[in-house]
């Protein structure tokens, strides 16, 4: 018999009445009624009342602590029916001790009440994170999350994925963000990365003739935190085919992500296939790359009809409007959205009209909209007696994207978005290239990526204008997956990096294996990458990451369980061939 226990804490039932028994766990709550004391004892699966009138387990309980761990042994009895607590699965029963063994008593004052961690402050949670893991609603959080992780692996081992491991410690790759860099020991003055993606690994695997690829990776940027974006490192369901297409893995996904979701949620999810949207269209009509579908609110484009205005603010700038149903509100409505527009989507300002009942219209600019304005309008927007527009004005790529900030602010003040609702979408067809903050031609994602049209269009099209086999899958305003499918040819890599900026000799020195690897009969091949933290975030309804993993860092991106990032001593640093510089003192 183990040592501890024979059962965990959600197991005894009636059938259990008249055994005797030993568990083991945390005491989460104690009841003194005066010479009987009534304990719940709290495991990973569930909670047991114990109970005893014995002075002597009377006097071991009193030097303990809540959140102590203790094993007990003792006898199954039935419960009073009107003691019967139906909340959990041992309701009916608890157990008579007999004898108590003290495992370990909790010395230090508690930082919080276990069953109100969600309640406190972020940072003491993650402080004593491994009390905060104690909380029931954060615990089954992480046990969903293995959930999340068996219903993916068991599917893409159905659709004939096999699962294969890649490096840890590899080379620098520009990826988009910065790298973690490991100095090694052995080789003075040389450094390895954490991976950013197991990028070049999993095309050459496809090169090295394997068919379908996935594995749970673990991914490294050294980016600035987000809600919704786990600081350093986090985890995704990256896979890879060979001799595939676009709609190959579009279609795998949809199975893949469709089915997870269908599996471990009751709410409605989208029907397959999901709609798909070019990117120039996504961003010209939600302002986004990642549009939250639930919202049904769209950009409207009033360029042309403000072409011949007399209001400065709308002169030579790209208009964009958004008209909502705003008959239940009030005018203080719309001095708030102002307001947040200024205070919170950091904007210039938000300008306004609302039609009223009459056809006449009110707000922030109706001196400036003629009735000919107005009728272009309504036409463009279908907006009607009883509407709200919302105007932006400004350089193309800017507007739409604060126009876009304030259609999601919309959606959340007028309550137009379904929370019992998954909607999903691919956005298709990005762009290659971009321009940086100096200039300059950049890949704008994923620098493997195939362009549309290949060596041809990378000869003959101009760099800004050149689409790339890449895709995005975004569910409820949250991008999801990432993929594309890739480049296997070294003339396309050649020039598409020559475009960037890159020479031969840099391409052959950064992805020496990969270029090396396309001159012997390298396949077609495409993937995509999931993320799990994101799929596991989206399904328990949580807004922030940090909520599904198990030791998350803070928004500043330090690990305050762990104290991490912290100093090391002069020897690790020489071990490893590393001098800090100290900063002169002015």
């Amino acid at each position: 018999m183990n040592r501890y226990r024979t059962h965990t804490c959600n197991e005894l039932g009636l059938e259990d009445e008249g055994k005797k028994v030993k568990l083991a766990g945390f005491i989460r709550t104690i009841r003194d009624l005066g010479g009987f004391v009534f304990i719940d004892l709290k495991d990973h699966y569930g909670i047991t009342q114990i109970t005893t009138q014995d002075v002597k387990i009377l006097e071991q309980i009193k030097k303990l602590n809540l959140e102590s761990t203790i094993s007990v042994t003792g006898k199954v009895v039935k419960r009073p029916i009107e003691n019967v607590n139906n909340k959990i699965e041992t309701g009916k029963v608890e157990l008579v001790i007999d004898t108590l063994e003290i495992l370990n008593n909790v010395v230090n004052l508690l930082p919080f009440e276990i069953e109100k961690s969600r309640e406190v402050r972020e940072d003491l949670r993650l402080e004593y994170r491994f009390l905060d893991l104690r909380n029931d609603t954060v615990h089954k959080k992480i046990v969903f999350r293995s959930q999340v992780l068996k219903t993916l692996r068991d599917k893409m081992d159905i659709m004939g994925f096999i699962e294969i491991q890649t490096p840890i410690l590899t080379s620098s790759s520009p990826e988009g963000a910065r790298d973690f860099l490991i100095p090694s020991r052995i080789h003075p003055g040389e450094f390895y990365a954490l991976p950013q993606a197991p990028q070049q690994f999993k095309q050459l695997l496809m090169i090295s003739g394997f068919d379908k690829y996935y594995q749970i990776a673990p991914c490294f940027r050294d980016e600035d935190p987000r809600a919704d974006r786990s600081p350093g490192e986090f985890y995704q369901l990256d896979f890879e085919m060979s001799f595939a297409e676009e709609e190959d893995v579009l279609k795998v996904l949809e199975e893949v992500i469709g089915y997870t979701f269908s599996t471990l949620t009751s709410s409605k999810i989208s029907e397959t296939p999901f709609v798909r949207i070019p990117y120039r269209e996504s961003i010209d009509k939600y302002g986004s790359d990642k549009p939250d579908l639930r919202n049904p609110l769209v950009l409207s484009d009033l360029t042309e009809v403000f072409s011949n205005t007399d209001f400065n603010v709308f002169k030579n700038k790209t208009i964009k409007c958004i008209a909502v149903d705003t008959t239940t509100v009030t005018r203080k409505f719309f001095d708030e959205m102002v307001k947040c527009a200024k205070e919170e989507l950091g904007l210039g300002g938000l300008a306004w009209i609302k039609i009223n009942e009459d056809g006449t219209i009110a707000g922030s600019i109706a001196k400036y909209i003629t009735e000919d304005i107005l009728t272009k309008i309504k036409n463009i927007t279908n907006a009607k007696e009883g509407y709200g527009l919302f105007f932006l004005a400004g350089e193309y790529e800017k507007v739409c994207r604060e126009t876009g900030n304030v259609r999601i602010e919309l959606g959340k003040r007028l309550n137009l978005i379904d929370d019992d609702i998954y909607k999903f979408c691919f956005v298709i067809d990005f762009p290659m290239y971009e321009i940086d903050d100096d200039g300059k031609i950049e890949f704008a994602h994923n620098p493997f990526s195939m362009p549309k049209g290949g060596l041809e269009s990378l000869e003959n099209v101009k760099p800004l204008d050149i689409l790339a086999h890449q895709y995005d899958l975004v569910c409820n305003g949250y991008e999801i997956a990432s993929g594309a499918v890739r480049n296997h040819n070294t003339d396309v890599m050649l020039k598409a990096f020559k475009i960037a900026g890159y020479t031969k000799e840099h391409v052959e020195n950064k992805f020496g294996a990969l270029f090396n690897a396309f001159k012997y009969g390298a396949p077609p091949h495409a993937g995509a990458a999931p993320g799990i933290d994101r799929i596991v975030m989206l399904l328990c309804k949580e807004t922030s990451i940090r909520e599904v993993i198990a030791f998350p860092k803070n928004s500043k991106a330090r690990d305050l369980l762990m104290q991490a990032p912290n100093f090391v001593n002069d020897q690790q640093l020489k071990d490893v061939h590393i001098e800090i510089k100290k900063e002169k003192k002015v």
